[in-house]
């Protein structure tokens, strides 16, 4: 794509801080983007269960377990939105391809779950806990397969390089980060990389497809490729700090997951490198019983002690400014301004 997610522009933290909205309030807002789409949504939920259907009993089961127990959606709603830039009435296209994205994601998901063995998921059983590794491994390749049998149907060799691309990337990212559980030394550029692959890259497919499906000319379609990038490192960012600062409520999951899979996010890349005494008692944290944290609240202390945790939430902001820089080729509308909301969305949320 030819996209640049690095380097990106000094922030005024503190100035956001000061004025970043309520819970309450970011509430709100997320109610009104989503209401801009609302009718969209709706058509995209009925196309997931449609898309989800099977005569074979057991994909039918989980297929509708997947749709009951369904995340923020973001995806297809990036999607809808970057295709009524260029204009109000969508057709069948936007609506399946939207759903082509959920797919997609879900399908990493409950890959995911399996390599990480994980127990929960949005505050449910994850697939592999309810039914099984091995019958996880394979509703997550038959959702995979669904997605790219609907794409096809587009006959629509742009659309089917995002998503390869993006596919490829999210397998890349997933192999790189295996290679890398447990080892402190990996460094910012190695995190920042993962999770460009593994989140940014499918955010950046959804938005380019929307621009393609609607006729975008290729500036649109980089500056959407751009948008969806920056967003989706912004939205990780925000996710791998809530790992340590959120509650299993609100998270959907227990918290410090990360850290005992072995995952060395920026918080703890940064505190490490500035500070390698800590290293034995993150170790200890990694390999702490399951039902312990002691060692676990610890490293949170450590984190927030040094300021770790704000220079994270700093460095969200700094993708999700770049995200919005992105926008600034489209003519304003509100569906331009949804997408700049969205990005401010994302930095705030609380889950």
């Amino acid at each position: 794509m030819g996209v640049d997610i690095y380097s990106p522009p000094p922030l005024k933290l503190m100035a956001k801080i000061l004025s970043a909205p309520s819970p309450r309030e970011m509430q709100t807002t997320a109610q009104q983007i989503f209401r801009s789409i609302q009718s969209e949504m709706a058509a995209v939920e009925e196309e997931f269960e449609r898309q989800a259907r099977s005569n074979i009993q057991i994909v039918a089961h989980i297929g509708q377990y997947l749709h009951q127990t369904g995340g923020k959606r973001v995806r297809p709603a990036l999607l809808i939105l970057s295709a009524k830039i260029f204009g109000e009435e969508v057709d069948t296209s936007v609506i399946q391809m939207a759903t082509v994205m959920e797919f997609l994601h879900t399908a990493t998901l409950v890959h995911d779950d399996v390599i990480d063995g994980a127990e929960m998921r949005r505050g449910s059983r994850a697939v592999s806990t309810q039914w099984g590794n091995e019958t996880a491994v394979l509703m997550g390749d038959w959702l995979y397969m669904s997605a790219f049998e609907t794409a096809l149907q587009q006959r629509n060799l742009a659309v089917l390089d995002a998503l390869t691309e993006a596919t490829r990337k999210m397998t890349e990212g997933e192999l790189i980060q295996l290679t890398l559980i447990g080892n402190m030394r990996i460094t910012e550029e190695q995190h920042l990389d993962i999770i460009s692959r593994k989140t940014g890259y499918l955010f950046s497919a959804s938005c380019r497809v929307g621009g393609i499906l609607r006729g975008a000319n290729e500036e649109e379609r980089r500056a959407l490729a751009n948008y969806g990038l920056n967003l989706g490192v912004a939205f990780q960012l925000v996710d791998d700090l809530l790992d340590f600062t959120s509650d299993t409520t609100k998270l959907g999951k227990p918290v410090l997951s990360d850290l005992r899979e072995g995952k060395v996010t920026l918080p703890l890349i940064r505190l490490l490198r500035k500070y390698p005494q800590f290293a034995p008692t993150v170790r200890a944290a990694m390999e702490e019983p399951a039902g312990e944290t002691r060692l676990a609240k610890q490293v949170l202390a450590l984190l927030d002690e040094y300021g770790e945790l704000d220079r994270a939430r700093e460095e969200a902001y700094s993708y999700a400014e770049r995200a919005q820089e992105a926008l600034m080729v489209f003519p304003d509308n509100r569906y331009r301004r949804a997408l700049n909301d969205i990005a401010q969305f994302i930095v705030e949320r609380d889950r």
